[in-house]
């Protein structure tokens, strides 16, 4: 299916087709989320321009105690609000806007707008869940360019009646304080299976639509979602509520098991001690995906070992007894840390990134394994570690060499690229486990940004080309009696997870939240159903059948996960 690029606005009548990424069915009035504020042109340069960089700071202390000043449901919706007010009135963004205020002689709007843009662009760069603050920076820029022009800020209008919302996109501050109850569905023009939106409305249980060309510019009064094709029906006029039921699961996480007893492990991604506590307190079996960047991002020299350790115990301690994967950094041109000082590539997302970076810098991954064993012994958590960005055994070697060495018992490693699915059982020969991150893993077997709205359907999760990746590397795992686990976005997905786990895949990685609903729907069928239900999204051409094939292979019980 080719990639839609033209832009268009649907009229009412009109079906649009976006990529499904949380499932079920509503139909209702529609409320459109207002596009933010337009660029602010370079023109005119003030004839003050002390006075015109003076008003920055006032303006963006407005956004950020607006923000505080919201309610807050729960302790994670208050940490989304407090992150992106702190993001307000970061110190660092203001100074450079108001450096291009008296430096430069733009008007503050625009000042704010590209010095905004410098750091989203850092962010986006970063890949995996970095990028998706990049999103939270684009939203402080609207945010504060509005209040320095005296307009409503942008985000979520008051809902006061059971609808579906329509967005270019959403951030993590507009959907913070979302009403289920009020919200039917989600449909966004932008975003990914990957995206924010896509991440709260599985949390949620809510249905939603992403990457519908044209959706931001209906003007409609209506819509029917259907998060289970990704079809969006436009309506001229404002029919009824009507969701679909969809059972809300209990919200502790049993070990994660098929309805007769098949063991799947459900793990926790994690990049914060919150995190971990989340997930301790969830009952999930441990932590699939620790992220070691957090240790590294604000830093302007290597941590060093105690500093580094220190910080790893902190996250480790609420796991204590639990088995955590922790993933060695994961940076590199594509992912900028300043003491790095890496030169700038013509590509590099295909760069000097992960594990590559040790090549001339191997006490880097070495001090990180160092610090990584103390914090193991200091918290009594059962450490595995595992490299990004692996392409061959060889690498995967000589990864496994320097983690015994530091006292690592089992040592694994990232799936990310197609060299390595092709060479899961060589890889297999070298360490003890393997875990597939489906985010880039289909991102370089389809050659399509990740961050790209207008190819998400090329990332989809679903693709059977990336699924029957997943089918050959379970099948070195078994060959080879080893962990093969899934912590990309994928292992989210209720119906897909039990598909993954009918692939053979032995274990799941997942955001938090996302867990009570994969758990609820691993329950459902036994494991020979989750098997037929593999084989036939295996058979499919395209995301959308693999879908169909795999829901309309379990029982009626599964069209309502």
């Amino acid at each position: 299916m080719p990639v839609e690029t033209a832009e268009r606005v649907p009229a009412p009548g009109q079906r649009l087709r976006g990529v499904p990424v949380s499932p079920g069915r509503a139909l209702g009035p529609a409320v459109r989320v207002a596009d933010p504020p337009a660029e602010p042109g370079p023109a005119p340069a003030p004839e003050d321009p002390g006075a015109e960089a003076a008003r920055i700071r006032p303006a963006a202390e407005a956004v950020s105690r607006a923000l505080r000043e919201r309610p807050a449901a729960t302790g994670e919706t208050r940490a989304i609000l407090d992150t992106t007010a702190a993001m307000a009135s970061d110190p660092a963004l203001l100074a450079e806007a108001e450096k291009a205020v008296t430096e430069r002689g733009l008007p503050a709007g625009r000042a704010v707008h590209e010095a905004a843009g410098y750091f989203a662009s850092t962010l986006a760069a970063s890949g995996d869940y970095l990028a998706q603050r990049a999103r939270d920076i684009r939203d402080v820029r609207d945010r504060i360019i509005a209040e320095l022009a005296g307009e409503a800020a942008p985000g979520v209008p008051e809902i006061t009646g059971p609808s579906v919302l329509v967005a270019r996109d959403l951030a993590p501050a507009d959907t913070a304080d979302l009403d289920p109850s009020l919200v039917l569905a989600l449909v966004t023009e932008e975003g990914g299976p990957t995206s924010h939106t896509a991440i709260l409305a599985r949390s949620l249980g809510i249905p939603a639509v992403v990457a519908a060309p044209g959706a931001a510019g209906a003007d409609v009064a209506g819509a029917s979602v259907d998060g289970e094709t990704g079809e969006v029906e436009l309506l001229d006029h404002a029919p009824p509520a009507a969701p679909a039921a969809r059972p809300r699961p209990d919200h502790q996480v049993a070990a994660g098991a098929t309805a007769d007893g098949h063991p799947v492990a459900l793990l926790a991604n994690v990049g914060s001690a919150a995190d971990a506590r989340s997930a301790a307190d969830l009952g999930m079996a441990g932590c699939g995906l620790l992220r070691t960047e957090f240790c590294f991002l604000e830093a302007a020299t290597e941590p060093d070992e105690d500093t580094q350790r220190a910080a790893y115990r902190e996250i480790l301690a609420p796991l204590e007894g639990k088995p955590v994967v922790v993933r060695t950094l994961d940076a590199g041109a594509d992912k900028p840390l300043p003491f790095l000082d890496m030169t700038g590539e013509p590509n590099p997302a295909l760069g000097v990134r992960g594990l590559r970076l040790a090549a001339d810098r191997p006490g880097l991954v070495e001090r990180q394994l160092a610090a990584i064993a103390g914090a193991a012994a200091d918290t009594g958590a059962e450490v595995a570690v595992m490299a990004p960005m692996v392409a061959t055994p060889e690498e995967a070697a000589w990864f496994a060499e320097r983690a015994r060495a530091a006292g690592h018992p089992r040592a694994g490693v990232m799936v990310e690229t197609p060299a390595a699915v092709m060479s899961g059982p060589d890889l297999l020969e070298a360490v003890d486990f393997l875990s597939v991150g489906t985010n880039d893993l289909a991102q370089y077997m389809f050659a399509a940004d990740r961050l790209s709205g207008s190819l998400a359907r090329l990332n989809d999760p679903w693709q059977p080309a990336l699924l029957r990746a997943v089918a050959e590397l379970a099948r070195a795992g078994r060959d080879h009696d080893s962990y093969v686990g899934v912590c990309g976005e994928a292992a989210a997905d209720p119906l897909l997870a039990g598909v993954l786990a009918g692939l053979g895949v032995t274990g799941l990685s997942m955001a938090v939240s996302a867990a009570p609903a994969v758990s609820h729907a691993l329950a459902q069928h036994t494991h020979d159903d989750h098997e037929r239900a593999a084989r036939d999204a295996l058979s499919a051409t395209g995301p959308d059948a693999a879908r169909r094939r795999a829901r309309a292979a379990l029982t009626p019980s599964a069209t309502q996960e």
